[in-house]
């Protein structure tokens, strides 16, 4: 069995995009996090090539709609729980039942099933895939069960140019890895602008 687990954050007025809100406003940051998730959800959700949970933060946080869309399209949602970005991926990796995972996050607007379904698709030859992003983090990491480990995350400089560096740093040195193609996630004014420029 295939596991995509989508990483979210409850949707609500300044708890969401805080770089990108610093630029355009919360409200606009807002409204561009909820639609992206919406988005999201309804494009993998479906899939029945994998199974999709939906992993939350901060928890417990039942009750917002998109929680319930999820519900709809047979999406678990679980807590992330405490700690650092690293130490709740490496939770939620280390938890999910026997077969291939892939992490994403929700702020990647070209992201959907083809890509995900490539994925899972590469770890037939290799142990890990990213899906690296345009300033030097990633929008996807998937692994074989065994690579599922919260050692994968640890001494990660998040949000920053070396996010993906860092976590194939603690990959063993013989792992296979494969890589998808870039895209780009909103965290920034720029960014943002270049997605609004491209929609016209």
């Amino acid at each position: 069995m295939k596991h995509l687990v989508i990483f979210a954050r409850l949707p609500r007025l300044a708890m969401v995009k805080r770089r990108l809100a610093a630029e355009i406003g919360d409200v606009e940051a807002l409204r561009f996090y909820r639609a992206c998730l919406e988005v999201l959800l309804r494009r993998v959700g479906r899939d029945r090539r994998w199974r999709t949970w939906l992993a939350v933060t901060p928890d417990p946080c039942a009750g917002p709609r998109h929680w319930r869309l999820a519900a709809r399209l047979g999406i678990t949602v679980i807590p992330q729980g405490p700690g650092d970005l690293g130490q709740r991926m490496g939770r939620v990796f280390a938890g999910l039942p026997p077969g291939a995972g892939a992490i994403v996050g929700t702020d990647v607007p070209g992201l959907d099933a083809r890509l995900v379904g490539e994925a899972f698709a590469l770890l037939n030859g290799h142990d890990v895939v990213f899906g690296p992003a345009r300033d030097g983090g990633y929008w996807l990491i998937a692994a074989r069960p065994w690579f599922r480990r919260p050692g994968l995350f640890e001494n990660v400089r998040w949000s920053s140019e070396h996010a993906l560096a860092d976590t194939a740093a603690n990959l063993p040195p013989d792992a296979r890895m494969a890589r998808l193609e870039m895209l780009e996630d909103i965290d920034d004014g720029p960014a943002y602008r270049r997605w609004r420029k491209g929609l016209r």
